[in-house]
């Protein structure tokens, strides 16, 4: 199966707003956070925005790129 390509455009349309997919994308993959109860209709603490790359807010974050593994990779961020 060939992983489905995200443009920044296609990956801000599932920010978790209105019961929509929250997907964030994070060196170069594209993860399903919709489940997670750390990003409650695409926000992230006040922090983050679902829809956005966010492979340069990891840089300060208090925790790494962990966190993503126990979430779906649903394709990848075209360049």
């Amino acid at each position: 199966m060939t992983e489905r390509s995200f443009s920044l455009q296609e990956l801000v349309e599932h920010d978790g707003q209105d019961g929509g997919k929250t997907f964030v994308a994070f060196e170069g993959k594209v993860y399903d956070l919709t489940d997670s109860p750390m990003w409650i209709e695409g926000d992230h603490e006040g922090e983050h925005a679902a829809g956005q790359d966010l492979t340069a807010a990891m840089a300060d974050a208090p925790h790494g790129a962990e966190n993503f593994v126990d979430f779906p990779v649903v394709g990848v961020l075209a360049d």
